[in-house]
């Protein structure tokens, strides 16, 4: 006896770790927010540019971590003549390969602009998500510290543009290169010592998130999560993680200048670095942008390490509520540096660069919670309702429908079963139109049409079954002639507006 044909399994719909769907308000609100950051780049005098999601792995540069899997860190696969390709780990790595392709048809310096998603094959979490979107803006070809400090004003000025008002907000600027110094200072200078240069870095980046207490584990053995997680260390010893959290635990630079300068002094790079912090101080300065916006902060690292002076980032300073109810400072949506080397590795010779990174999610939250996002209602479409299903009825629902779009008015033609009305109610309803037009065989013999404010008569949608129950509910209802369908619709839509206004 033969075995019965299994059925088939059905297929479970389901989003990979770490990925969101996006709704209508957020891509809305993302599309708000950027549109005014777009025009303050504009304003500075910045043009787009695109690059693709892919690039080649070896051009994403040596910040990724270093092992025989090429997709540590990014998602990649191999293309038909078996080269590596990787989703971008984020938007400045493929605009030096872009530079560096495009070198000679570029007018330096090349001030430029982009927002796309970028992509990090690492452990989700809340918050926390492989694929997200940012926001850049970079200039090409300036190499002297007036670009970076005019960075620093730009982020400043957009965080302003979206609504964060002075106080709420502070740009922290540091330089690589003291920390640099501080790190050749206590024997991790050299290229031996790379890897562990980058782990110091990391852990630094970290001090926000797990205070003093946690930094200095990580920059030790290593440290163990709520979790169990436990996070290898840069392994140094106590006289070198005293003088690295020295160095990041600095709150007021000009009173910590002199030890600095101390502990950096007779290093290649760390009086070169304190120079250039003190160059942008004052030049952020004399363009009127005082320490209550862009402010010298040693804690800043940036954990990329083709970072090579200049660091900046943009924090938000006011609290929020987390996932557990508690109130924290909202904390870091974007920062960036110098990165000379990064262009350099293609051309074989010196391309200065500077650039910073909006994080466009994190900042959307940050808005939502100052109540700047997302407060440009959008309204629903008119519904056009289908009374009868005979050809020249279609054709002028349709009509009415495009004259509708045609004076600028969002409106659809309703498209599932019509043979039910009420059905076409309810889709209304849950849909929020503020107006139905209606027709039936009637109204069209007379040449009218039928206006039902939605706003205005709350009504139960379910109880109107036919074109006779319906005229038996005329709450908010009028009758005008087709000629006047548009006009009206415009004053019913602009009486809505008015009472939504008044009603704060």
């Amino acid at each position: 006896m033969s075995e019965k044909q299994k059925k088939p399994q059905k297929l479970k719909a389901r989003l990979p770790r770490g990925f969101v769907d996006r709704s209508a308000s957020d891509i809305r609100a993302v599309n708000e927010m950027t549109a005014k950051i777009r025009a303050v780049y504009e304003h500075y005098g910045f043009d787009p540019v695109e690059t693709p999601l892919f690039e080649y792995t070896d051009a994403l540069g040596k910040f990724l971590p270093d092992s025989d899997r090429p997709n540590e860190g990014v998602f990649s696969l191999q293309d038909d003549d078996e080269q590596w390709m990787s989703l971008r780990y984020d938007l400045t790595a493929p605009l030096a390969r872009h530079v560096a392709e495009n070198f000679n048809e570029i007018q330096l310096p090349y001030r430029t602009y982009r927002a796309g998603y970028v992509f990090r094959n690492e452990k989700p979490g809340p918050g926390r998500f492989r694929q997200f979107m940012q926001f850049d803006a970079d200039t090409v070809g300036a190499p002297g510290v007036q670009a970076d400090a005019e960075m620093c004003m730009m982020m400043a000025d957009t965080l302003e543009a979206l609504g964060i008002k002075r106080g709420d907000y502070v740009i922290r600027v540091n330089n690589r290169k003291v920390l640099d110094g501080v790190l050749e200072a206590i024997g991790l200078g050299g290229e031996d010592k790379a890897a562990q240069r980058l782990n110091v870095l990391r852990a630094i980046d970290k001090l926000d998130k797990f205070g003093p207490e946690g930094v200095s584990l990580l920059l030790g053995p290593g440290r163990k999560d709520e979790s169990g997680d436990f996070t290898k260390g840069a392994g140094l010893n106590a006289d070198q993680i005293e003088k690295v959290l020295f160095f990041v635990g600095i709150k007021d630079y000009a009173e910590s200048a002199v030890r600095l300068a101390e502990l950096v002094a007779g290093t290649s790079n760390g009086s070169e670095g304190v120079e250039e912090l003190n160059l942008i101080g004052s030049l952020v300065t004399s363009a009127g942008y005082h320490s209550d916006r862009i402010k010298i902060d040693p804690s800043v690292v940036r954990g990329l390490e083709y970072y090579t002076g200049p660091v900046y980032e943009a924090e938000l300073l006011f609290d929020v509520t987390n996932e557990k109810g508690e109130k924290v400072v909202f904390g870091s949506v974007g920062g960036g540096g110098r990165y000379d080397g990064l262009v350099s590795r293609f051309m074989g010779q010196p391309v200065p660069a500077t650039g910073f990174s909006i994080g466009v999610s994190r900042l959307m939250t940050a808005l939502k919670n100052l109540g700047k996002l997302g407060q440009d209602e959008v309204i629903a479409p008119v519904l056009v309702t289908v009374m009868d299903g005979d050809v020249e009825a279609m054709g002028r629902y349709q009509r009415f429908t495009q004259q509708l779009r045609a004076a600028g008015i969002r409106a659809e033609m309703f498209q599932g079963n019509w043979k039910k009305f009420g059905n076409q109610l309810k889709y209304a309803d849950r849909r929020g139109c503020p107006i139905a037009i209606i027709q039936g065989g009637d109204e069209r013999a007379q040449g009218v049409v039928q206006l039902k404010d939605l706003i205005e008569g709350k009504r139960l949608s379910g109880e109107i079954e036919d074109n006779a129950s319906w005229r038996e509910a005329r709450v908010a209802q009028e009758t005008v002639p087709e000629a006047d369908l548009v006009a009206k619709v415009k004053a019913i839509l602009d009486a809505q507006a008015e009472d939504r206004k008044r009603a704060g």
